[in-house]
């Protein structure tokens, strides 16, 4: 009806309809343009069409690089004028006979402040094998893990692609461990032994004996199964029973005071009864041994061992005949030091027992070959002391788990109060210092948690694995996860230690959007035809959307989450750096 025949058709309006045309489609096109954002995509096409690959120019790859910005040039022994221990490095690396480690280590040396001069002649000399660790060692014999020896870091796992509970710059995101996490110390939590020693345990342990062959890390490393840990060839020093061990532990970490000396083996022995003891830590019976001991030196001029202790702690003639050797001496003050420790344990048969009892395991042929004492022959073993850890030391302590699992738990405890004992007293320390131990049963006492929070301010820390929390006193379970700054909780925990992980990690605030439907009721007969006709084409009654945002505040993850959503090879991580700056959980896939 309105548009003309063919005979009223001319060129007028055959350029006015396509003009009108042409407006309703630039008009569409501005439009949706503005939508879509077109002028974006055409700066992008002709940005592409200019830089075409027939125009484009490449560097060619025959220009030499600029040295002082080529890593594998050594631009820092350049720039401090060092060309010629430079130009030896870089051939060395380009002719294939330098690794990551000869890198780090010489790198290392070069910037801790020693003698460049004695560096640049040991370089000049030897190239890469320059600055060789004290085993003379330039790689572990067989690497398991990832590791960036640059930034000192070893991959464990990446973040996992989730958006409902995973943080944005978390997914997809290598997740690594480094010195400056492991200072905070670090717990994992899981019933998986075989997963927690391949997939995590073992990649810190090789990660801190790699640094140690660069000069950085000292590391010690409690096992109780041969595939937690690095095999022995990664290791300096293996301490294990048995005759034919090479190495023994040095009971009194080479300390002469009595009372340190007593305060490290009262906390081996009886620091997991610190519940059923008096004043609820070992401190007691330190006092108690600390009077044996003391009059034990005075008399002989060197602590006791293990087994003369054991005498001392059960048999009153031998106390008698110390006391009568001192009378003989005129030593009359450690006279009464003995005097005293009959009376205060005379009425606490407690105390005396559980010293007795634990003495008697350390007192076993087996057992007795892992200690060295000062009156007891080491034999053809050589003796390690903690007092070493100012040194790039690796050192291994495999536990007799399976024959002698009561030993094994005082011997661990002995290694963590001398680690800690000594790993805070060094003068220097710059070295990293790091103790691992794959099962840490009844490793956890108050004073062992008084100790890794000293740790931090050391530059060391350590690592711990448990299967459950349950193997924690209970008064200890949350005091622990709070000393510790690394928390793993690997897939399989129970929910009550789920609890205990999510009451750690906090809370965090965050948006709900609530949408409430309410139905329009009509009130105009116009609307109600309007409304009508709208319930007819859509089937639905005409509603009205209200849009409700608050913030609350929620757990970063729930227990039950925790304890039946996470599937095998999968682990929620939370991290601290020394420094402070933390992260939240991370869920993250495991390597391996």
């Amino acid at each position: 009806m309105l548009t003309p025949d063919d005979k009223f058709r001319s060129m007028y309006f055959v350029v006015a309809s396509w003009t009108y045309y042409a407006i309703i489609f630039v008009a569409i096109a501005v439009f949706f343009g503005r939508l879509g954002n077109w002028p974006e995509v055409l700066r992008r096409l002709r940005k592409v069409l200019v830089a075409s690959p027939a125009t484009a120019v490449t560097p060619s790859p025959s220009l030499p690089r600029d040295p002082l910005s080529d890593p594998a040039q050594w631009p820092q022994l350049r720039a401090d004028g060092a060309l010629a221990v430079a130009d030896r490095l870089t051939a060395d690396l380009r002719h294939g006979q330098m690794s990551d480690v000869d890198h780090a280590r010489i790198l290392h040396a070069w910037r801790s402040g020693r003698s460049r001069a004695e560096i640049a002649d040991d370089v000049l000399r030897q190239g890469a094998a320059a600055c060789a660790h004290g085993s003379g060692a330039r790689d572990l014999p067989r690497r398991v893990a990832r590791h960036d020896l640059t930034v000192r870091q070893v991959r464990i796992g990446v973040g996992v692609d989730d958006p409902e509970r995973q943080a944005h710059p978390y997914r997809g995101a290598g997740i690594a461990v480094d010195p400056t996490l492991l200072a905070t110390s670090a717990l994992v939590v899981g019933p998986s032994d075989v997963e927690t020693a391949t997939r995590i345990v073992y990649p810190v342990a090789e990660s801190l004996c790699l640094q140690a062959l660069t000069g950085q890390a000292a590391v010690v490393a409690v096992s109780s199964s041969r595939g937690a840990t690095p095999p022995d060839a990664a290791f300096d020093v293996v301490i294990r029973a048995g005759a034919s061990a090479d190495y023994c532990l040095d009971l009194y970490a080479g300390l002469d005071d009595a009372d340190e000396a007593a305060g490290l083996l009262a906390e081996a022995l009886l620091g997991d009864l610190s519940e059923s003891l008096p004043g609820g830590d070992s401190r007691r019976a330190a006092a108690a041994l600390a009077q044996l001991m003391g009059a034990w030196q005075a008399a002989h001029g060197a602590l006791p061992g293990v087994a003369d202790l054991r005498d001392l702690v059960d048999d009153a003639t031998v106390r008698a005949a110390l006391r009568a050797d001192l009378d003989a001496r005129g030593l009359s003050s450690h006279t009464r030091e003995l005097e005293t420790f009959e009376r205060r344990t005379g009425g606490s048969g407690d105390l005396v027992d559980g010293l007795s009892n634990r003495l008697g395991l350390l007192d076993r042929p087996a057992v007795g070959t892992l200690l060295s004492s000062p009156r007891r022959s080491t034999g053809p073993a050589a003796v390690f002391s903690m007092q070493h850890l100012d040194r790039p030391v690796r050192v291994r302590v495999e536990l007799p788990e399976r024959a002698h699992a009561e030993a094994s738990r005082v011997i661990a405890r002995l290694v963590l109060a001398q680690f800690s004992l000594w790993a805070a007293a060094r003068s220097d320390r710059a070295l990293f210092a790091g103790l691992v131990v794959d099962d840490a049963v009844q490793l956890v006492t108050p004073q062992s948690l008084r100790a890794l929070q000293r740790l931090r301010a050391s530059n060391a820390g350590v690592l711990l694995t448990l299967r459950t929390l349950a193997d924690v006193p209970q008064s200890l379970r949350d005091p622990l996860l709070g000393a510790v700054g690394c928390r793993i909780a690997c897939a399989g925990i129970s929910p009550w230690d789920a609890h205990h992980f999510t009451s750690a990690w906090g809370t965090e605030w965050v948006e709900t959007r609530t949408i409430t439907h309410r139905q329009v009721r009509a009130e105009e007969p116009l609307t109600k035809v309007l409304h009508g006709i709208r319930r007819v084409v859509t089937g639905k009654h005409v509603t009205s959307e209200s849009v409700t945002v608050r913030r609350e505040e929620r757990q970063r993850w729930s227990a039950s989450a925790l304890a039946n959503d996470l599937t095998t090879g999968h682990v929620v991580a939370s991290f601290t750096t020394a420094g402070g700056e933390r992260t939240p959980p991370i869920l993250t896939t495991l390597d391996g």
